[in-house]
């Protein structure tokens, strides 16, 4: 499973010889599904006609495990990409190393930090410096429906956990899957982590799960929590197990279920199939959750590189990726929001207009929160830890809530 993404980007407009100095630029990446690879594309051709080459290696696996897994083996050789899709806290990890390199100039003359939210230019630097480059802001607490699918069954859109299990009762009894899932660690994590959200709330949400704060993994909100994902359990079908995201997305388009836990990249398999926002599906704040908004973004690590022309290629790269023209057609085509504050947002649908006008407003208050299910909120060894003991949790029929939260407390403390 090799895999990595030679991309290059850009020789400056006002360079006398066009294409002079073209560079080649690796990039590991794991945008690998119909809509993401079509969003990839359009970086791509967007290269491609700055005249640099493209070389594609992607590694395919939606939550980026087997990516990271194919970018330790080349970083442990000395051969690393020049860029790499990383996130959140693994962007200091890899910085501690002395592997990336500044963006500094770049970022300075494209005013980065006017342009991006405090909260995400952060996360993009290392001791002060820009390492990477945010490509897109994604929300995980999303669930999507299908209308037709909740008409038939006589359901009711749920902004409640209360009416979420009301809806799925009713979805089940009409004949069909409540819920599409997945049954992989980061899919079920990404459940718990918005069930958690609804019942702890953003405050002790940012507590246990980037504070690592034993009192709140430990307490009784975090045993209610165990407990909805065993009821939420209830309504999965028993061949979810190793089922893809997009493969669960799309059973809720094509009618055989009614609802599915997903981040916003789950819109890209609904605008691949041409099918309409607000019409034929529908986007609704995670039940509990209105209010707050779990962030994932995507960002592009730049790694140290020899070669002059490569190194200039490189910085291309990372300006073309905040440009407004590249930020419009990633973001439309990925199902993600446009990271840049003034990014004109008329000609996306209404989920992404919703999605932007709320993680501006959640960013004015406590409600914007990274998203520990994908690698926003604490490192990749807490990650693995959630994901060990919410799996075993959630394929366990006779697991016990209150022994998962003492499990969790523990696992995370086992990995600090």
């Amino acid at each position: 499973m090799n895999a990595i993404h030679r991309l290059v980007t850009a020789v400056s407009l006002a360079s006398l010889v066009p294409f002079a100095h073209a560079g080649e630029v690796e990039v590991l990446h794991w945008w690998t599904s119909g809509g993401e690879k079509r969003a990839a594309d359009t970086l791509q051709r967007l290269v491609e006609e700055q005249g640099h080459t493209w070389k594609d290696f992607a590694v395919a696996g939606g939550g980026g495990e087997a990516a990271m897994t194919v970018l330790k083996t080349r970083a442990v050789s000395g051969n690393a990409p020049a860029a790499a899709q990383i996130k959140g806290p693994d962007i200091q990890e890899w910085g501690e190393l002395g592997l990336l390199t500044d963006l500094n100039d770049v970022a300075e003359k494209a005013k980065w930090d006017e342009l991006l939210p405090k909260q995400v230019s952060t996360a993009m630097k290392y001791d002060g410096d820009y390492v990477a480059v945010p490509v897109n802001v994604h929300r995980v607490n999303w669930l999507w429906i299908n209308p037709e699918v909740f008409e038939k069954a006589g359901a009711t859109p749920p902004t409640t956990l209360d009416e979420f299990f009301a809806a799925a009762e009713k979805l089940k009894a009409a004949g069909f899957m409540p819920l599409a899932h997945g049954g992989q660690p980061w899919q079920d994590g990404t459940v718990f982590e918005d069930l958690a959200l609804a019942v702890l709330g953003p405050e002790d949400f940012r507590k246990a799960f980037v504070d690592l704060d034993r009192n709140v993994l430990t307490g009784d909100k975090m045993v209610e929590a165990f407990t909805a994902l065993k009821k939420l359990r209830g309504y999965v079908d028993n061949n979810a197990a190793g089922r893809d995201w997009n493969s669960a997305t799309a059973l809720v388009m094509n009618g055989k279920a009614g609802m599915q836990i997903m981040g916003d990249w789950a819109k890209s398999e609904w605008s691949a199939a041409e099918k309409i926002a607000g019409e034929d599906y529908k986007c609704l704040p995670f039940p509990g959750t209105e209010g707050s908004f779990t962030y994932n973004i995507d960002s592009l690590a730049m790694f140290k590189l020899s070669n002059d022309d490569n190194r200039q290629a490189q910085q291309d790269l990372a300006r073309t990726v905040l440009e407004p023209e590249f930020q419009q057609f990633f973001n439309q085509n990925k199902g993600s929001i446009p990271v840049r504050l003034d990014q004109d947002m008329s000609e996306f649908d209404v989920c992404a207009q919703q999605s932007m006008k709320d993680f501006k407003s959640a960013a004015q208050g406590p409600g914007l929160v990274p998203s520990l299910a994908h690698g926003m909120a604490a490192s990749s060894y807490v990650q693995g830890a959630v994901f060990d003991v919410v799996t075993n949790f959630f394929n366990d029929p006779a697991a016990d809530p209150k022994k998962a939260a003492q499990q969790l407390a523990a696992a995370i403390q086992a990995v600090q």
